[in-house]
C-alpha cells in the first residue's frame, strides 16, 4: 500500500506546493481574523476539484458583523459508521511584515506565513484523502475534514463555538489528528490553561499627599507575594507525560506577562493589574487548581477577570489509535517517533474532552512557526500527507 500511495502523492507534488502558495498568499492574520471565509472558499474549490464535496458555514454564534464573521469548513470522504477526523485551522499568527504573504517556493523549501502553522498541514491532509481516493483503497468509514478559525487565539470563536453547537464531530469518531508543527514528535498530551488578569484598586493623591491616597500597586505586590508562594507549590508538581528537557515537567504558574497601571511617577496609582498564566499538567485536578489560584487572589484584595480557560488533553502512546500512528510515522521515515507532552494548548482537547484519541503530528518546527522566517520543507509535506493516509488506512480498512 505504502509504496502505491506515495507514487500517487508524487504525481501531485508540484500542486501541492502550489496550492500552499495560494494559501499563503491569503493573509488570514489572527488577530483581528480577517480573510477566513476568502481563505475556506478557496480551499472549497480545490476540495472541488480533486472530487470531494464540502460545505464553508458560518460558526454559530462566531459574529453577526459581516467583518468580523467566522466561518469553518467541513467535508467528507467515504461511508461508514467509523470517522477518522483530519483537524486544522485556517488562521495564522499577524506577519512581521507584508512579504511574508507573498509566498517563496523553492524546489526544496516554502517560505510564507503559515507555510508551516498550518497551511502545509492542511494540504497534506487534503493529498492524504486524495491519494487513498486515488489508489481506490476502500475505507470501512469515512475521513472526515473540519478546518477552523480562531486557533490562535483559543479556539472560542472556532472549534469551542462549533463543538458547542455540537457539530465539530460525531459519535463515529475513532480518531482525531491535527497537523501542528512537531517536528517529527507525536503530541499526544497538551497541558491545560487557567489565564487571567487580577486587577487591584485604589485613591489616586499626588505624592505629597500620598497619605490621601491608597497605593493600587502595593495592593497589587500584596497579591503577587501570596501567589509565589503558591507558586513554590505549584513547581512541585510533575507530569509522567514525556517532555524534554527534565525541568518541563514542572506545572507552571506565571506572573507578570502583561503588566499596567499608573498615570505618573508623581501621583498615588489607583489602578494597576498584571497577568497569571497557569498552565495545568494533564494529572492535575482541573477545577482544584482554578479554586485556589482565584482563592489566593481573592483573598489577597484582586479582582479576577478571565482571559482564556482550557482543560489538558491526554491520550496513552499505547492506545491503539496511536500504535497506528506509530507504525505509520515509522514505516515512512523508517525510525520510532516519541510521544510527548505539548508545551502550549492543543485543538485536542476538544476532541479529547468527549473521549476521542486525538493527537499532534505536522510538518514543520514549532521554534520557526510564528517568526519571522516562517518555512516548511516540501518533503515534510509529503512525508506527512503520506503517514495521515496510512494512520487512516489502518484505521479504517475493512
Amino acid at each position: 500500500m505504502i509504496e502505491e500511495l506515495r507514487r500517487a502523492l508524487g504525481a501531485y507534488r508540484e500542486e501541492m506546493a502550489h496550492f500552499i502558495g495560494e494559501l499563503i498568499s491569503i493573509p488570514t492574520e489572527n488577530p483581528p481574523g480577517r480573510f477566513y471565509e476568502r481563505c475556506l472558499l478557496r480551499i472549497a474549490d480545490q476540495l472541488e476539484a480533486l472530487e470531494f464535496p464540502s460545505q464553508v458555514e458560518p460558526v454559530p454564534d462566531g459574529g453577526l458583523e459581516a467583518e468580523n464573521r467566522r466561518f469553518w469548513l467541513r467535508s467528507d470522504w467515504g461511508q461508514g459508521d467509523r470517522a477518522v477526523y483530519f483537524h486544522g485551522h485556517v488562521d495564522v499568527v499577524p506577519a512581521f511584515d507584508p512579504s511574508q504573504f507573498v509566498p517563496q517556493v523553492s524546489e526544496e523549501t516554502i517560505f510564507g506565513r503559515g507555510s508551516t502553522d498550518m497551511k502545509g498541514g492542511l494540504v497534506s491532509m487534503i493529498y492524504a484523502m486524495k491519494a487513498l481516493a486515488s489508489c481506490g483503497i476502500e475505507l470501512a468509514g469515512r475521513i472526515a475534514l473540519r478546518i477552523v478559525p480562531d486557533e490562535e487565539t483559543g479556539g472560542e470563536r472556532g472549534s469551542r463555538a462549533v463543538s458547542r453547537a455540537g457539530r465539530l464531530f460525531d459519535e463515529d469518531a475513532v480518531a482525531m489528528l491535527t497537523a501542528e508543527p512537531t517536528g517529527g514528535v507525536v503530541w499526544n498530551a497538551s497541558r491545560g490553561a487557567i489565564t487571567c488578569r487580577v486587577h487591584t484598586t485604589g485613591r489616586t493623591a499626588h505624592v505629597g499627599h500620598a497619605y490621601r491616597g491608597v497605593n493600587a500597586f502595593e495592593k497589587a505586590v500584596a497579591v503577587a507575594d501570596a501567589l509565589r508562594v503558591l507558586k513554590n507549590d505549584v513547581a512541585s508538581h510533575r507530569t509522567e507525560y514525556s517532555i524534554e528537557p527534565d525541568a518541563a515537567r514542572h506545572s507552571i504558574l506565571m506572573m507578570g506577562g502583561e503588566v499596567k497601571g499608573g498615570a505618573n511617577f508623581n501621583v498615588v496609582p489607583e489602578r494597576f493589574s498584571f497577568t497569571v498564566d497557569r498552565r495545568v499538567n494533564p494529572e492535575e485536578d482541573h477545577e482544584r487548581e482554578k479554586r485556589r489560584l482565584l482563592g489566593v487572589i481573592e483573598a489577597n484584595g484582586g479582582t479576577v477577570e478571565l482571559i482564556q480557560e482550557a482543560r489538558a488533553a491526554a491520550v496513552s502512546s499505547t492506545h491503539p489509535a496511536a500504535e497506528a500512528l506509530g507504525r505509520a510515522i515509522e514505516e515512512v521515515r523508517g525510525e520510532t517517533a516519541p510521544f510527548e507532552l505539548c508545551p502550549g494548548l492543543l485543538e485536542i482537547r476538544f476532541y479529547a474532552e468527549k473521549g476521542v484519541p486525538a493527537f499532534a503530528y505536522g510538518p514543520g518546527l514549532l521554534s520557526v512557526a510564528h517568526g519571522p522566517n516562517e518555512f516548511v520543507k516540501r518533503r515534510d509535506i509529503e512525508e506527512c500527507a503520506l503517514i495521515y493516509a496510512l494512520f487512516a488506512a489502518r484505521l479504517l480498512t475493512r
